[in-house]
């Protein structure tokens, strides 16, 4: 019963990483057009960064998932 409640917390706690990875890649996204429409240049520097890193947050909690859905089906 422990490993399930362990499981579930990793999952859930993956889940909100992965959300909120989302929300920032979709603020920032809001950010820099609503700055465009004013005329401020945001360095491309600077996106492909943000871009990267939460991009990559995704992708990295992704393979901790399915890393941990092939040890499950290995146990079985």
């Amino acid at each position: 019963m422990t490993t399930t409640r362990k499981r579930r917390s990793v999952t859930r706690s993956l889940t909100r990483y992965v959300v909120f990875s989302l929300a920032m890649i979709t603020l920032y996204t809001i950010a820099v057009l609503v700055m465009s429409c004013f005329g401020i240049v945001v360095p491309e520097e600077l996106t492909s960064g943000w871009y990267s890193v939460f991009g990559g947050e995704i992708l990295l909690c992704c393979v901790i998932k399915l890393f941990k859905l092939k040890k499950e089906d290995d146990e079985t």
